[in-house]
Protein backbone atom coordinates (compact mmCIF):
# COMPACT_ATOMS: atom_id res chain seq x y z
CA UNK A 1 0.00 0.00 0.00
CA UNK A 2 1.35 2.95 -1.19
CA UNK A 3 1.74 5.93 1.83
CA UNK A 4 -0.83 8.91 1.28
CA UNK A 5 -0.36 12.30 0.43
CA UNK A 6 -0.03 13.81 3.81
CA UNK A 7 2.37 11.10 4.92
CA UNK A 8 4.61 12.06 2.30
CA UNK A 9 3.86 15.83 2.39
CA UNK A 10 4.16 15.53 6.89
CA UNK A 11 7.32 15.45 8.96
CA UNK A 12 7.44 13.59 12.49
CA UNK A 13 9.66 13.16 14.99
CA UNK A 14 11.21 10.58 16.38
CA UNK A 15 9.19 10.74 18.86
CA UNK A 16 5.78 10.29 17.31
CA UNK A 17 6.54 7.72 15.32
CA UNK A 18 7.50 5.55 18.10
CA UNK A 19 4.38 6.40 19.82
CA UNK A 20 2.18 5.34 17.20
CA UNK A 21 3.87 2.60 16.47
CA UNK A 22 3.53 1.44 19.87
CA UNK A 23 -0.22 2.35 20.34
CA UNK A 24 -0.78 0.10 16.56
CA UNK A 25 1.36 -2.82 18.09
CA UNK A 26 -1.03 -2.79 21.90
CA UNK A 27 -4.00 -2.51 19.55
CA UNK A 28 -3.90 -5.22 18.01
CA UNK A 29 -6.12 -8.31 19.92
CA UNK A 30 -3.24 -11.04 18.78
CA UNK A 31 -0.41 -8.72 19.96
CA UNK A 32 -2.03 -7.74 23.44
CA UNK A 33 -2.02 -11.60 24.68
CA UNK A 34 -0.12 -14.55 23.13
CA UNK A 35 1.24 -17.35 23.77
CA UNK A 36 4.76 -18.14 22.67
CA UNK A 37 6.85 -21.03 22.69
CA UNK A 38 10.72 -20.67 22.20
CA UNK A 39 14.35 -21.34 23.77
CA UNK A 40 16.17 -19.04 26.80
CA UNK A 41 19.22 -17.01 25.39
CA UNK A 42 21.39 -13.93 26.92
CA UNK A 43 19.73 -14.74 30.00
CA UNK A 44 20.36 -11.80 32.52
CA UNK A 45 19.26 -10.16 35.87
CA UNK A 46 20.35 -7.29 37.47
CA UNK A 47 19.66 -6.08 40.65
CA UNK A 48 16.38 -5.23 40.01
CA UNK A 49 15.13 -8.30 39.75
CA UNK A 50 13.76 -7.90 36.38
CA UNK A 51 14.33 -10.69 33.81
CA UNK A 52 15.83 -9.56 30.02
CA UNK A 53 16.17 -12.09 28.07
CA UNK A 54 16.27 -13.37 24.25
CA UNK A 55 13.25 -16.34 22.84
CA UNK A 56 14.49 -17.85 19.55
CA UNK A 57 13.97 -20.43 17.39
CA UNK A 58 15.64 -22.11 14.18
CA UNK A 59 15.45 -18.53 12.50
CA UNK A 60 14.28 -16.12 14.37
CA UNK A 61 14.89 -14.61 17.78
CA UNK A 62 12.30 -12.12 20.02
CA UNK A 63 13.67 -9.90 22.78
CA UNK A 64 11.44 -10.70 26.43
CA UNK A 65 11.44 -8.60 29.53
CA UNK A 66 9.09 -10.06 32.40
CA UNK A 67 9.38 -7.40 35.17
CA UNK A 68 10.17 -9.05 39.10
CA UNK A 69 5.81 -9.23 40.08
CA UNK A 70 5.91 -11.84 36.58
CA UNK A 71 5.45 -15.42 37.59
CA UNK A 72 7.91 -18.24 36.76
CA UNK A 73 11.46 -16.33 36.74
CA UNK A 74 13.02 -19.78 38.14
CA UNK A 75 12.69 -21.38 34.38
CA UNK A 76 14.14 -18.50 32.42
CA UNK A 77 17.02 -20.63 32.32
CA UNK A 78 19.27 -20.30 28.81
CA UNK A 79 19.06 -23.30 26.51
CA UNK A 80 15.38 -24.40 28.52
CA UNK A 81 12.54 -24.36 26.10
CA UNK A 82 9.86 -22.51 27.34
CA UNK A 83 6.29 -21.49 27.08
CA UNK A 84 5.56 -17.54 27.92
CA UNK A 85 2.67 -14.97 27.64
CA UNK A 86 2.31 -11.59 27.37
CA UNK A 87 2.25 -8.95 25.10
CA UNK A 88 4.29 -7.51 22.28
CA UNK A 89 5.09 -3.17 22.25
CA UNK A 90 7.44 -0.89 21.38
CA UNK A 91 9.83 0.17 23.91
CA UNK A 92 10.23 3.57 22.68
CA UNK A 93 13.52 4.66 24.53
CA UNK A 94 15.53 2.65 22.50
CA UNK A 95 12.83 1.81 19.46
CA UNK A 96 13.42 -1.47 20.28
CA UNK A 97 10.05 -4.12 19.64
CA UNK A 98 9.96 -6.32 22.47
CA UNK A 99 7.51 -9.09 24.48
CA UNK A 100 6.57 -8.23 27.87
CA UNK A 101 6.19 -11.52 29.53
CA UNK A 102 3.73 -11.80 32.83
CA UNK A 103 4.13 -15.72 33.20
CA UNK A 104 6.91 -18.56 31.62
CA UNK A 105 6.57 -22.45 32.46
CA UNK A 106 8.91 -25.26 30.99
CA UNK A 107 7.52 -26.28 27.41
CA UNK A 108 7.26 -30.12 26.81
CA UNK A 109 6.63 -33.08 29.05
CA UNK A 110 10.07 -33.61 29.56
CA UNK A 111 10.36 -30.10 30.35
CA UNK A 112 7.68 -29.71 33.01
CA UNK A 113 8.63 -32.96 34.60
CA UNK A 114 11.80 -31.91 34.80
CA UNK A 115 11.17 -28.88 36.28
CA UNK A 116 8.57 -30.56 38.75
CA UNK A 117 11.74 -32.48 40.47
CA UNK A 118 13.38 -29.61 41.07
CA UNK A 119 11.02 -27.80 42.81
CA UNK A 120 9.78 -31.19 44.88
CA UNK A 121 13.33 -31.39 45.87
CA UNK A 122 13.87 -27.62 46.86
CA UNK A 123 10.94 -27.20 48.67
CA UNK A 124 11.36 -30.96 49.97
CA UNK A 125 14.69 -29.40 51.21
CA UNK A 126 12.74 -26.59 52.74
CA UNK A 127 10.30 -28.86 54.95
CA UNK A 128 7.51 -28.23 53.13
CA UNK A 129 6.66 -31.20 52.72
CA UNK A 130 7.13 -32.41 56.46
CA UNK A 131 4.48 -34.63 57.97
CA UNK A 132 5.45 -33.04 60.98
CA UNK A 133 4.01 -29.88 60.68
CA UNK A 134 0.73 -31.07 59.00
CA UNK A 135 -2.54 -30.56 60.76
CA UNK A 136 -5.58 -32.92 61.92
CA UNK A 137 -8.88 -32.31 59.88
CA UNK A 138 -11.34 -31.20 62.40
CA UNK A 139 -14.01 -33.69 63.12
CA UNK A 140 -17.06 -31.75 62.79
CA UNK A 141 -16.48 -28.45 60.54
CA UNK A 142 -18.90 -25.81 60.55
CA UNK A 143 -17.69 -24.31 57.48
CA UNK A 144 -15.50 -25.60 54.66
CA UNK A 145 -14.41 -23.58 51.82
CA UNK A 146 -13.86 -25.02 48.15
CA UNK A 147 -11.21 -23.27 46.29
CA UNK A 148 -12.05 -24.30 42.80
CA UNK A 149 -13.45 -23.74 39.37
CA UNK A 150 -17.06 -22.23 40.14
CA UNK A 151 -18.55 -23.76 36.86
CA UNK A 152 -16.88 -27.07 36.65
CA UNK A 153 -18.44 -30.30 37.79
CA UNK A 154 -16.18 -30.35 40.96
CA UNK A 155 -17.88 -28.05 43.15
CA UNK A 156 -21.56 -29.59 42.03
CA UNK A 157 -19.82 -33.23 42.72
CA UNK A 158 -18.41 -31.37 46.30
CA UNK A 159 -21.31 -30.27 47.38
CA UNK A 160 -23.50 -33.15 46.91
CA UNK A 161 -21.34 -35.67 48.92
CA UNK A 162 -21.45 -33.07 51.54
CA UNK A 163 -25.30 -32.51 51.48
CA UNK A 164 -25.75 -36.29 51.74
CA UNK A 165 -22.94 -37.08 54.25
CA UNK A 166 -23.43 -33.71 56.85
CA UNK A 167 -25.59 -30.88 55.86
CA UNK A 168 -24.60 -28.93 59.04
CA UNK A 169 -21.59 -28.03 57.76
CA UNK A 170 -21.65 -24.76 55.25
CA UNK A 171 -19.85 -25.19 51.93
CA UNK A 172 -18.26 -21.62 50.98
CA UNK A 173 -17.24 -21.46 47.59
CA UNK A 174 -13.77 -19.45 46.69
CA UNK A 175 -13.88 -19.40 42.94
CA UNK A 176 -10.29 -19.57 41.10
CA UNK A 177 -9.02 -20.61 37.69
CA UNK A 178 -7.62 -24.29 37.94
CA UNK A 179 -6.16 -23.99 34.23
CA UNK A 180 -4.51 -21.77 31.96
CA UNK A 181 -1.52 -18.88 32.45
CA UNK A 182 -3.67 -16.96 35.04
CA UNK A 183 -4.77 -19.87 37.39
CA UNK A 184 -1.91 -19.75 39.74
CA UNK A 185 -2.23 -16.03 40.61
CA UNK A 186 -5.88 -16.49 41.22
CA UNK A 187 -5.21 -19.44 43.81
CA UNK A 188 -2.60 -17.97 45.28
CA UNK A 189 -5.44 -14.43 46.16
CA UNK A 190 -8.07 -17.28 46.47
CA UNK A 191 -5.81 -18.44 49.52
CA UNK A 192 -5.18 -14.87 50.61
CA UNK A 193 -8.94 -14.44 50.52
CA UNK A 194 -9.13 -18.05 52.49
CA UNK A 195 -6.88 -16.03 55.19
CA UNK A 196 -8.53 -12.72 55.52
CA UNK A 197 -12.04 -14.50 56.21
CA UNK A 198 -10.74 -16.30 58.79
CA UNK A 199 -13.75 -18.21 59.71
CA UNK A 200 -13.17 -21.63 57.99
CA UNK A 201 -12.54 -24.75 59.45
CA UNK A 202 -10.69 -26.41 56.67
CA UNK A 203 -10.42 -25.92 52.89
CA UNK A 204 -10.74 -27.94 50.16
CA UNK A 205 -8.22 -27.76 46.72
CA UNK A 206 -9.70 -29.35 43.85
CA UNK A 207 -10.17 -30.09 39.85
CA UNK A 208 -10.84 -32.49 37.66
CA UNK A 209 -8.31 -34.62 35.97
CA UNK A 210 -6.24 -33.36 32.87
CA UNK A 211 -2.46 -33.22 31.41
CA UNK A 212 0.22 -32.37 33.45
CA UNK A 213 0.16 -28.89 30.95
CA UNK A 214 -3.15 -28.70 32.68
CA UNK A 215 -2.77 -29.57 36.12
CA UNK A 216 0.29 -27.09 35.99
CA UNK A 217 -0.90 -24.53 37.91
CA UNK A 218 -0.86 -27.08 41.24
CA UNK A 219 2.95 -27.30 40.72
CA UNK A 220 3.46 -23.56 40.37
CA UNK A 221 6.06 -22.20 43.38
CA UNK A 222 3.54 -19.72 44.45
CA UNK A 223 0.67 -21.98 44.88
CA UNK A 224 2.62 -24.49 47.02
CA UNK A 225 3.59 -21.69 49.61
CA UNK A 226 -0.05 -20.78 49.49
CA UNK A 227 -0.75 -23.55 50.31
CA UNK A 228 1.80 -23.82 53.43
CA UNK A 229 0.43 -20.05 54.68
CA UNK A 230 -3.25 -21.53 54.81
CA UNK A 231 -4.20 -20.55 58.35
CA UNK A 232 -6.50 -23.47 58.26
CA UNK A 233 -5.88 -27.38 57.43
CA UNK A 234 -6.19 -28.02 53.26
CA UNK A 235 -7.00 -30.95 51.66
CA UNK A 236 -5.53 -31.58 48.18
CA UNK A 237 -7.89 -33.02 45.92
CA UNK A 238 -5.84 -31.80 41.87
CA UNK A 239 -6.68 -34.31 39.57
CA UNK A 240 -7.04 -38.12 39.26
CA UNK A 241 -5.64 -40.71 41.60
CA UNK A 242 -2.72 -41.24 39.50
CA UNK A 243 -2.06 -37.32 39.34
CA UNK A 244 0.53 -36.10 41.70
CA UNK A 245 0.82 -32.70 41.56
CA UNK A 246 3.22 -30.03 44.19
CA UNK A 247 0.05 -29.49 46.11
CA UNK A 248 -0.65 -32.44 46.99
CA UNK A 249 2.95 -32.78 48.53
CA UNK A 250 2.95 -29.32 50.71
CA UNK A 251 -1.08 -29.64 52.02
CA UNK A 252 -2.38 -31.54 54.90
CA UNK A 253 -3.91 -34.63 53.41
CA UNK A 254 -4.02 -35.75 49.91
CA UNK A 255 -7.46 -37.14 48.45
CA UNK A 256 -7.34 -39.02 45.09
CA UNK A 257 -10.40 -37.36 43.78
CA UNK A 258 -12.62 -34.29 44.65
CA UNK A 259 -15.65 -36.60 46.34
CA UNK A 260 -13.22 -38.43 48.47
CA UNK A 261 -12.09 -35.29 49.58
CA UNK A 262 -15.27 -34.27 50.15
CA UNK A 263 -15.81 -37.42 52.40
CA UNK A 264 -12.66 -37.31 54.05
CA UNK A 265 -13.63 -33.35 54.95
CA UNK A 266 -16.87 -34.91 56.63
CA UNK A 267 -18.54 -37.24 58.72
CA UNK A 268 -21.14 -39.42 57.77
CA UNK A 269 -24.85 -38.51 59.03
CA UNK A 270 -25.87 -42.34 59.76
CA UNK A 271 -22.50 -43.15 61.43
CA UNK A 272 -22.51 -40.15 63.62
CA UNK A 273 -26.74 -41.37 64.24
CA UNK A 274 -25.62 -44.52 65.28
CA UNK A 275 -22.35 -43.05 67.41
CA UNK A 276 -25.59 -40.74 69.35
CA UNK A 277 -27.92 -44.09 70.15
CA UNK A 278 -24.75 -46.00 71.58
CA UNK A 279 -23.77 -43.61 73.41
CA UNK A 280 -27.09 -42.43 74.50
CA UNK A 281 -27.47 -46.28 75.84
CA UNK A 282 -23.62 -46.30 77.34
CA UNK A 283 -24.96 -43.35 79.09
CA UNK A 284 -27.96 -45.05 80.76
CA UNK A 285 -26.43 -48.11 81.57
CA UNK A 286 -23.34 -46.23 83.29
CA UNK A 287 -25.90 -43.90 85.41
CA UNK A 288 -27.80 -47.30 86.62
CA UNK A 289 -24.95 -48.61 87.67
CA UNK A 290 -23.30 -45.59 89.38
CA UNK A 291 -26.75 -44.73 91.26
CA UNK A 292 -26.40 -48.31 91.84
CA UNK A 293 -23.21 -47.70 93.28
CA UNK A 294 -24.03 -44.97 95.07
CA UNK A 295 -27.10 -46.42 97.33
CA UNK A 296 -24.90 -49.58 98.28
CA UNK A 297 -22.11 -46.74 99.50
CA UNK A 298 -25.02 -45.01 101.50
CA UNK A 299 -26.55 -48.54 103.41
CA UNK A 300 -22.77 -49.61 104.22
CA UNK A 301 -22.59 -46.01 105.38
CA UNK A 302 -25.24 -46.32 107.67
CA UNK A 303 -23.98 -49.85 108.45
CA UNK A 304 -20.94 -48.39 109.66
CA UNK A 305 -22.65 -45.76 111.53
CA UNK A 306 -24.99 -47.45 113.38
CA UNK A 307 -21.87 -49.52 114.74
CA UNK A 308 -19.31 -46.76 116.15
CA UNK A 309 -21.78 -44.06 117.30
CA UNK A 310 -23.03 -44.83 120.78
CA UNK A 311 -26.81 -45.03 122.11
CA UNK A 312 -27.96 -41.34 122.55
CA UNK A 313 -31.20 -41.87 123.69
CA UNK A 314 -30.19 -42.51 127.72
CA UNK A 315 -28.15 -39.21 127.87
CA UNK A 316 -31.03 -37.48 125.89
CA UNK A 317 -33.29 -39.10 129.01
CA UNK A 318 -30.74 -37.26 131.19
CA UNK A 319 -30.96 -34.01 130.23
CA UNK A 320 -34.79 -33.68 129.33
CA UNK A 321 -35.05 -34.71 133.39
CA UNK A 322 -32.22 -31.75 134.49
CA UNK A 323 -33.77 -29.56 131.87
CA UNK A 324 -37.15 -29.67 133.88
CA UNK A 325 -35.36 -29.94 137.26
CA UNK A 326 -33.21 -26.54 136.25
CA UNK A 327 -37.49 -25.20 134.96
CA UNK A 328 -39.19 -25.89 137.99
CA UNK A 329 -36.21 -24.02 140.30
CA UNK A 330 -36.42 -21.00 138.27
CA UNK A 331 -40.15 -20.73 138.67
CA UNK A 332 -40.24 -21.36 142.59
CA UNK A 333 -37.14 -18.63 142.28
CA UNK A 334 -39.40 -15.99 141.04
CA UNK A 335 -42.65 -16.90 142.69
CA UNK A 336 -40.32 -16.04 145.58
CA UNK A 337 -39.38 -12.62 143.71
CA UNK A 338 -42.77 -12.35 142.99
CA UNK A 339 -44.16 -12.40 146.60
CA UNK A 340 -41.13 -10.25 148.05
CA UNK A 341 -42.67 -7.64 145.03
CA UNK A 342 -45.74 -7.43 146.25
CA UNK A 343 -45.32 -6.81 149.81
CA UNK A 344 -42.94 -4.43 149.07
CA UNK A 345 -45.97 -2.59 146.93
CA UNK A 346 -48.45 -3.09 150.07
CA UNK A 347 -45.65 -1.16 152.01
CA UNK A 348 -45.48 1.66 149.58
CA UNK A 349 -48.97 1.94 149.26
CA UNK A 350 -49.53 2.59 153.33
CA UNK A 351 -47.54 5.39 153.04
CA UNK A 352 -48.93 7.21 149.83
CA UNK A 353 -51.33 10.18 150.02
CA UNK A 354 -54.46 8.89 150.00
CA UNK A 355 -53.35 6.60 153.00
CA UNK A 356 -52.36 9.67 154.75
CA UNK A 357 -55.63 11.55 153.94
CA UNK A 358 -57.62 8.89 155.11
CA UNK A 359 -56.05 8.93 158.89
CA UNK A 360 -57.42 12.56 158.99
CA UNK A 361 -54.62 14.58 157.50
CA UNK A 362 -54.83 17.27 154.95
CA UNK A 363 -52.34 18.53 151.70
CA UNK A 364 -52.15 22.51 151.49
CA UNK A 365 -51.86 24.10 147.99
CA UNK A 366 -51.16 27.97 147.23
CA UNK A 367 -53.23 29.11 144.90
CA UNK A 368 -50.22 28.65 142.43
CA UNK A 369 -50.10 25.02 142.74
CA UNK A 370 -47.05 24.52 145.22
CA UNK A 371 -47.30 22.37 147.89
CA UNK A 372 -47.62 24.46 151.58
CA UNK A 373 -45.62 22.90 154.17
CA UNK A 374 -45.23 25.64 156.92
CA UNK A 375 -47.77 28.13 158.24
CA UNK A 376 -45.00 30.76 157.67
CA UNK A 377 -45.68 29.96 153.77
CA UNK A 378 -48.92 31.72 154.10
CA UNK A 379 -49.92 35.34 155.19
CA UNK A 380 -53.60 37.21 155.38
CA UNK A 381 -55.31 36.65 152.45
CA UNK A 382 -53.93 33.61 150.34
CA UNK A 383 -56.07 31.64 148.33
CA UNK A 384 -55.44 27.79 149.43
CA UNK A 385 -56.27 24.72 147.85
CA UNK A 386 -57.15 22.40 150.92
CA UNK A 387 -56.91 18.24 149.78
CA UNK A 388 -59.20 15.97 152.27
CA UNK A 389 -60.39 12.28 151.67
CA UNK A 390 -63.12 12.61 149.86
CA UNK A 391 -62.25 16.20 147.88
CA UNK A 392 -60.83 19.44 148.00
CA UNK A 393 -61.43 22.99 149.85
CA UNK A 394 -60.57 26.48 148.56
CA UNK A 395 -60.34 28.81 151.52
CA UNK A 396 -58.79 32.29 151.93
CA UNK A 397 -56.60 32.66 154.74
CA UNK A 398 -57.71 35.62 157.45
CA UNK A 399 -54.79 34.67 159.80
CA UNK A 400 -52.00 32.76 160.58
CA UNK A 401 -50.78 31.39 163.84
CA UNK A 402 -46.98 30.60 164.20
CA UNK A 403 -46.04 28.15 166.96
CA UNK A 404 -42.89 29.17 168.70
CA UNK A 405 -39.80 27.40 167.33
CA UNK A 406 -41.17 27.76 163.67
CA UNK A 407 -39.35 29.72 161.07
CA UNK A 408 -40.62 33.29 160.66
CA UNK A 409 -41.19 35.54 157.99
Amino acid sequence: MEPSDAWRESTYTVSQISRYLREYLESSQVLADLTVTGEIANHRQPGSGHHYFTLRDETASLNCVMFRTGRGGQYLNNGLQVVVRGRISLYTARGNLQMYVESARPAGQGALQQAFEELKARLLAEGLFDAARKRELPEYPARIAVITSPTGAVIRDIVQVLTRRYPLAEVVLIPSQVQGEWAAGELVEAFQALNEWGEADLAILARGGGSLEDLWPFNEESVARAIFSSAVPVISAVGHETDVTIADYVADVRAPTPSAAAVIASPDRSELSSRVKGAAKSMDSIMARLLNDARNMLDQADDRLRIRVPDTREPRRQIDQLLRAAGFSVLRTLEAKRADLQGLQGQLAALGPAQILARGYAIVRSENGQLVANAGDVSAGDLLTITLKGGEIEAETTRTVRRPGTRGD
